[in-house]
């Protein structure tokens, strides 16, 4: 019942409130510039309440909890844009170091170089005979395969230490989902009487969190006492109270997704260079070397097609060339089952993220920016691993792509001229630069394995055959007597056919490539090519490889500068001094458009010179768009950690005041108990 007693109780409550009130302020002002600290509060009660005359009396107050104050809605939007901010800053901080790769403002940049090309090809249209000009032809084309193969190497390197800062991201990832499960834990076991908020746990949690979200796009659904499941946007849990799941960065590899109730037990292989995984999915049912497939680039959405229109292909053994030319897949038939309709394999060619739900159960979340620009949404699409891998695949994988389209073009425009043309000396011996992997199939088809394949065209190739002491002809016809050459139907077996038939000319395939040489006393030379044939095949070109990581210079041309075609083999089979009629034809290639593609981009029309700098353009642009959006997606971070820093910020002032406010709170409740023992002491003395 009321009394002097109570008095003194509703004393001491008053004193324990206020000094647990000073002490959270006192633990505030000292976490006011600790990163990460959420400003806390003690909760006050008013006690129970004693019916009694006059009326109820009150017991006094409670300090019944110490809350910390912090926007959980706010938090979700900040760290929804802190992801963004950090992919499109990562992003944006790789893009900037390219940009000095590819300055076309100096004067060693790939376009004046191509400029040099062009103009040593000018010069020995005006003088073909003149060996300093050719040998300065070499040279101004070492220089630009060199240029070509520079840039493929630095953004290759780029690519790798991509891949390196994402080991190293994905280490980090794991540690720290590893601690958010621990702390659940922590929580839980803090929080389960219902009356200890573990404020501090909450908070390293929360930043915790916030180092994710600089890592990847989440989510987290807080279940209470500590129970928080985090969570990809793509739905992938990451942490579930105590349990938490972890990624890996994998090397290449294939992965079977087989139909029921398909037997097939062989594998997928690939070899080549690209930035993308493909996904192969069989058509037609059958035995390697009958099903069919078609491949995708974009996880199955498009499918690609070659040159010629065809986007279903036969599974083969020795390989198979993609459509984009980007490499050979290959199949190989394990025990012998059958594959079956619906069959897919995805065939990862780069490093891959994982999600692991268990041991041996993954899920493929690496980043994936489509065709069209837009992003995989089953996957990651936020956070410093996305910036990487957009950086590693849509970014430096698309300009080696485009590159490697620059390169093959320029190859090929100029083989396609130059192999029609002569220079001051006639072949004893040629083998062919480009090979096949199966002699017995149409060059044009895609089982022969040809990379210019599709460029093939039905027509026919003159022959010139010499007398190798005098020079006077002795032969000339078309390589296929009354029929042309058909890229789908003859392979490169009917091509060794029908130099074979030739007098004077031995034909042979060696390792795959064709293989000419003279008879005794006989040399050889090339003439008109409507169908595309020799650059195809390699014979009497100028420039090796496919792509800028192989052009170069044909050996043959390279070693012996009178095989640099500046001329031409005329109607009547004669190869005339002065005759320039290649050299200006290569020469004009700069103003003259061409075909230039990639899967991502499709095919356009232009002149080298115009494609290497819209190539040179783009990368400007998308540095200049990775910059936008990282500033935009900052200032929108910005804001939003200010709204939350309102709320669970250190205001020195307001702490001031409460510190004041609290003291004296502290001094009247001790005042209150001395004047409760005063009333004792009188009522005690009453007794004496």
């Amino acid at each position: 019942m009321p009394g002097v007693t109570s008095l003194l109780d509703i004393g001491k409550k008053s004193l324990f409130a206020s000094q647990a009130a000073i002490e959270v302020v006192g633990n505030n002002i000292s976490n006011a510039n600790t990163e990460g600290y959420s400003r806390q509060a003690v909760v006050l009660e008013d006690g129970l309440y004693i019916n009694y005359s006059p009326g109820q009396l009150g017991t006094g107050v409670n300090a019944t909890q110490v809350i910390r104050h912090f926007d959980e809605f706010v938090e979700k939007q900040y760290n929804a844009k802190l992801s963004e901010q950090e992919r499109w800053s990562t992003l944006y901080s790789n893009l900037n170091g390219l940009e000095k790769i590819f300055n076309e403002a100096n004067s060693g940049g790939l376009n004046a170089v191509l400029s040099q090309f062009w103009a040593s090809w000018q010069d020995l249209s005006a003088d073909p005979e003149n060996s300093g000009i050719r040998n300065a032809l070499l040279g101004h084309a070492f220089n630009l395969q060199n240029a070509v193969q520079a840039a493929e190497e630095d953004l290759q390197a780029l690519q790798t230490s991509a891949d390196d800062a994402i080991s190293q991201e994905v280490d980090t990832i794991n540690a720290i989902l590893a601690n958010i499960a621990s702390i659940n834990t922590q929580i839980t076991v803090s929080e389960e009487t219902g009356r200890n908020n573990a404020n501090g746990l909450r908070d390293e949690r929360a930043a915790l969190v916030r180092q994710l979200s600089e890592k990847m796009d989440i989510t987290y659904i807080d279940n209470g006492l500590g129970n928080v499941t985090v969570l990809t946007k793509a739905g992938q849990t990451l942490v579930d109270g105590a349990r938490f799941f972890r990624l890996a960065f994998e090397g290449p590899q294939t992965i079977a997704d087989l139909a029921s109730p398909s037997a097939f037990d062989g594998t997928v292989g690939f070899s080549g260079e690209s930035s993308t995984g493909y996904t192969v999915k069989i058509v037609d049912a059958g035995a390697v070397g009958t099903a069919t497939y078609r491949v995708s680039n974009d996880g199955g959405k498009t499918w690609l097609t070659d040159g010629n229109g065809v986007s279903i292909f036969t599974t083969s053994e020795s390989g198979l060339r993609l459509p984009d030319g980007r490499g050979v897949l290959t199949f190989d038939a394990g025990s012998g089952n059958p594959l079956a309709a619906g069959d897919t394999f995805h065939v990862l060619t780069q490093k891959t993220l994982f999600w692991y739900e268990t041991a041996t159960s993954k899920v493929n979340i690496t980043p994936q920016v489509l065709p069209n620009g837009g992003d995989n949404e089953r996957r990651l699409t936020g956070g410093s691993l996305a910036g990487y891998f957009q950086f590693r695949d849509a970014s430096a994988g698309g300009y080696i792509e485009m590159l490697d389209a620059f390169s093959s073009s320029l190859a090929w425009e100029v083989n396609r001229i130059h192999s029609q043309g002569a220079g001051t000396d006639r072949f004893a011996e040629v083998v062919g630069t480009y090979g096949v992997s199966d002699a017995a199939s149409g060059l044009g088809t895609a089982e022969a394995g040809l990379v210019f394949r599709d460029r093939l065209t039905n027509g026919n190739v003159m022959v010139y055959v010499y007398d190798q002491t005098t020079g006077v002809l002795k032969n000339s016809q078309p390589l296929f007597s009354g029929v042309n050459f058909d890229p789908q139907a003859h392979s490169l077996e009917d091509v060794v056919a029908a130099f074979s038939s030739i007098e004077g000319i031995e034909a042979s395939i060696l390792g795959g490539r064709l293989h000419l040489a003279a008879e005794d006393g006989s040399r050889f030379a090339f003439g008109s090519d409507s169908s595309g044939l020799m650059a195809a095949l390699g014979i009497n070109t100028f420039f090796d490889g496919s792509d800028a990581r192989t052009l170069t210079l044909n050996a043959t041309v390279a070693n012996n500068p009178s095989f640099i075609n500046a001329g031409h083999v005329n109607g009547a089979g004669e190869m005339n001094r002065g005759d320039n009629t290649t050299a200006s034809a290569i020469a004009s290639l700069q103003r003259a458009d061409v075909r230039i593609g990639t899967s991502s981009g499709g095919i356009t029309s232009q002149t080298l010179g115009e494609y290497y700098s819209a190539f040179v353009a783009l990368i400007g642009s998308d540095t200049a768009n990775a910059k936008f959006r990282h500033e935009f997606n900052a200032a929108l971070a910005a804001d939003l950690k200010a709204q939350q820093e309102a709320v669970s910020g250190v205001n020195l002032d307001e702490e001031m005041t409460n510190l004041i406010k609290f003291q004296h709170a502290y001094t009247a409740a001790a005042k209150l108990v001395t004047t409760a023992e005063s009333m004792l002491e009188v009522l005690l003395g009453l007794k004496s």
